[in-house]
């Protein structure tokens, strides 16, 4: 399996001639590894020997084929072995830093003045596949990513904040859910417990995937993707655009404006894969992935890829065991002209006693308690959830012309979801509580979406154009029946300190599922992003036609109807004074349903008009090769409505205000050492309220700080063992509107190792983590309603990956 790996321009000398390099590159160099390999094709040449020595190594020209097998065979340097792989060829190669090399065509090298001359560079490793933007140094985030509708773009060419994280980086992260992932960005929250049924996030203090349909996008569309939770084994790469979007993604099935979040699913690479793990832990679960692909055709044209997986046990949280599964096809053709892919998603997970996030009435006084052991939970073991995914999309594109390409996808789900649970209600500060809300529902929720468009290039007047239009159409339907205790059935109560068993509650049936809501989002947008003086400046600009239909239901009844349209506008800006600097600026907003004013207000069923947030950013990227990073500040404005108390009408007169200031780094320190975080800091307002006594307070939720630093170290005395740790901080949130009650601040530690080796030349894999070292007991965050997650006990997990279908 192949993946790409981007390095520096401006290349250093040929390895051939020592008298070049550093000592310490001498010495890198010389180092001996063991080989043992036949192989057919220079390309897996390079990533054999990229594999077993842990080098980069990169061609800048097409590879010429080879006549019958090459073997090397013993203890080489990586320059001897790649000698004796390309020997016969005019090819050559030179160092790139101290584990890197690029392989070239030794007549191409030079023009007419000497200087230097390089290709796009492609670099062979594990890892994903090719038509993505490559990895930075280190592997764990990628150069680039894709930005909606533009499609891909390097980081420094974007006027957004972007950060991709690799399928490696989730790998050595033992991440089960992209939440998993994701609660390692600085600027990223994921506020529910991960033993709950669901995943929700906070990006740049505002939530997302806060309903039931769903705002995660799979291959830049929504609605296909998983609503409540998504399996980390779907990711190839999990892409973050921090900040409002609306011209870039469209509006997001519930208007999230903290940032976007998409999957980018695996593909067939140009290597086989026979790829097995096992893994244990995160209390006693159990089970496994297989990943396998295949090319087929004379030309590699067609892709075949499967993941699947199954796990089962008990978690760490009390009482609580869980069985999860995935089957995900992904079918591709890549012609000359003409690209297409089908993906097929089955994933389903079951729990019972699942996690509950804790309450307190906004009429409470008292202090939050302290948070009890993370192991703890209030949910009975007869309370449960079961959730059924499936979802499919077709998407294809085609080069109508060497400069114009035509785009189109289809794709849409279903997501099934039963439950029985309630919410724990603390009482006070002595940590009693009550179960209110218990009741069994059963939720449908139907989605589709597809979008369509043309992509081309033109020169004007020495502006080279890239102009992009989309039209898009999103549409879901939600359906909800819900089943009552039967009269006289008591709901549990206890103290979290001392959770106490209560007798299993009856229900009522939930008569069906009668429509709860219908939504339809339709858009038409025009970009063009414009490059002056070779490239040192790029303008985007664009705007975005976007209608909102939403009719509300009550017990399958048509109830409310609501109907509006705005335009939203982008402008960002690049300019890139050296080519290790590029200094950005955007403005770009985000859209969400204005609604109608609710049963019982004064002007009940008046639709408000479309919120739009707005953003303003500007900041600093730089790249150095093997390390990068950012400075940015932004400030983001959003409109919400509430009842005046004093008229009892519904007002959109509220405002909530977030500036902050991000600072991220990554990519390699040193040859052996690698980093990745960062710190955001943020300053969250009321500026506007309906309710005056709200104005000026700290909305819920919004730290003022928070932290991330993975750091990583090859070690020299154990070739193939890689040590990491992980710091997380958040600072201080408050739980209510009137900031009287609040959750302190936490720090967690993980700890970490990896040992790559081969097994009978199979290559293995074997990672462990353990997680919250120091067995913190912590409330980990406040969600938009206000709901206490618990932060996870001490927990270890175990993973062994083969590649090449050996088991352990």
């Amino acid at each position: 399996m192949t993946t790409t790996i981007g390095l520096p321009t401006g290349l250093m000398a040929a390895e051939t001639n020592k008298q070049n390099l550093s000592g310490n590159q001498v010495e890198i160099a010389q180092a001996l590894y063991s080989f043992d390999l036949s192989v057919t094709s220079l390309a897996e040449g390079i990533s054999r020997i990229g594999d077993i020595s842990g080098w980069s190594i990169a061609y800048t020209v097409e590879l010429p084929a080879i006549d019958g097998a090459r073997e090397i065979r013993g203890d080489f340097s990586v320059p001897a072995a790649i000698d004796m792989l390309i020997r016969g060829t005019d090819l050559s190669y030179r160092a790139v830093g101290n584990r890197s090399l690029i392989i070239t065509d030794a007549s191409a090298q030079e023009n007419a003045s000497g200087e230097m001359v390089t290709d796009p560079v492609i670099v062979e490793a594990t890892g994903a596949q090719s038509d993505l933007p490559t990895a930075y140094a280190g592997g764990q985030v990628a150069t680039g990513g894709r930005l909606g509708m533009l499609g891909n773009a390097d980081i420094m060419d974007a006027p957004v904040s972007i950060t991709s994280y690799t399928s490696e980086y989730i790998a050595d992260q033992q991440a089960e859910t992209i939440a998993d992932v994701l609660q390692y960005d600085p600027s990223v929250r994921a506020p529910n417990a991960e033993t709950s049924n669901l995943d929700t996030y906070q990006i740049r203090g505002f939530g997302v995937n806060l309903a039931n349909a769903g705002e995660v996008g799979f291959n830049g569309a929504y609605g296909v993707a998983p609503t409540f939770r998504v399996d980390s084994a779907l990711a190839e790469r999990i892409e973050v655009i921090k900040g409002p979007n609306a011209l870039l993604n469209g509006m997001s099935p519930t208007g999230a404006v903290g940032g976007a979040i998409n999957i980018m699913p695996k593909r067939a690479g140009d290597e086989d894969l026979n790829r097995v793990s096992l893994d244990y832990g995160r209390g006693e679960q159990a089970g496994g992935n297989v990943d396998f692909s295949r090319r087929f055709g004379a030309d590699d044209e067609f892709g075949v890829r499967f993941n699947g997986g199954y796990h089962d046990g008990d978690t760490f949280l009390d009482h609580q065991t869980r069985e999860r599964s995935l089957a995900a096809l992904a079918l591709d053709y890549k012609g000359d002209k003409f690209r297409a892919s089908v993906d097929l998603i089955d994933q389903r997970e079951n729990l019972d006693a699942p996690a509950r996030e804790f309450f307190i009435n906004s009429t409470a006084t008292f202090a939050v308690p302290d948070a009890p052991d993370g192991s703890t939970n209030p949910i009975q073991e007869w309370e449960w959830s079961d959730a059924v995914d499936r979802s499919g999309m077709v998407k294809a594109e085609y080069d109508a012309l060497d400069n114009v390409t035509v785009f189109g996808s289809f794709g849409g789900g279903r997501t099934e979801l039963d439950r029985v649970f309630g919410t724990p209600i603390l009482q006070n500060s002595a940590g009693d509580y009550s179960e209110s809300g218990l009741t069994y529902r059963r939720f449908l929720t139907d989605r589709w979406s597809t979008s369509g468009g043309v992509r081309g290039e033109f020169e004007t007047l020495d502006v080279m154009h890239n102009v992009t239009f989309e039209a898009s159409h999103y549409q879901d339907s939600v359906s909800r029946g819900t089943g009552n205790p039967v009269a006289g059935s008591t709901s549990p109560s206890g103290n979290i300190y001392n959770i106490q068993y209560a007798a299993p509650v009856a229900f009522d049936d939930t008569n069906g599922r009668p429509k709860l809501s219908d939504t339809k989002l339709t858009g038409y947008a025009l970009a063009d992003t414009m490059s002056f003086w070779d490239e040192q400046v790029l303008f985007t600009i664009g705007t975005r036609h976007q209608t909102i239909e939403v009719d509300n239901y009550s017990t399958g009844v048509l109830s409310t109807s609501y109907e509006d349209s705005v335009i939203t506008p982008m402008a960002g800006i690049v300019v890139k004074p050296t080519e290790t600097v590029s200094v950005y600026a955007n403005y770009i907003e985000g859209l969400n349903s204005g609604g109608t004013a609710p049963s019982g207000t004064a002007n009940e069923g008046q639709a408000l008009e479309p919120f739009v947030a707005k953003q303003i950013e500007t900041g600093i990227k730089l790249d150095f090769g093997t390390i990068g990073g950012s400075v940015s500040a932004f400030q983001i404005t959003k409109p919400s409505s509430d009842t005046d108390p004093d008229t009892n009408v519904r007002r959109a007169d509220n405002e909530q205000r977030n500036r902050g200031i991000e600072f991220n780094v990554f990519g390699e320190v040193t040859s052996d050492i690698r980093l990745l975080g960062g710190v955001m800091f943020l300053d969250s307002e009321v500026t506007k309220a309906v309710i005056p006594a709200n104005k000026g307070k700290r909305p819920v939720g919004t730290p003022e700080m928070q932290i991330n630093l993975v750091g990583e170290w090859d070690t020299p005395f154990v070739d193939g063992l890689t040590l990491s740790s992980t710091i997380t901080h958040t600072s201080e949130q408050f739980v209510d509107t009137k900031n009287a009650q609040g959750i302190p601040e936490w720090t967690t530690l993980d700890l970490g190792a990896r040992y790559k080796t081969e097994l009978y030349g199979t290559p293995l894999t074997v990672r462990a983590t353990v997680q919250n070292v120091t067995n913190e007991k912590y409330w980990s965050g406040v969600n938009d309603y206000s709901l206490l997650s618990l932060g996870a006990p001490r927990t270890a997990h175990r993973i062994a990956v083969a590649d090449g279908g050996l088991l352990m």
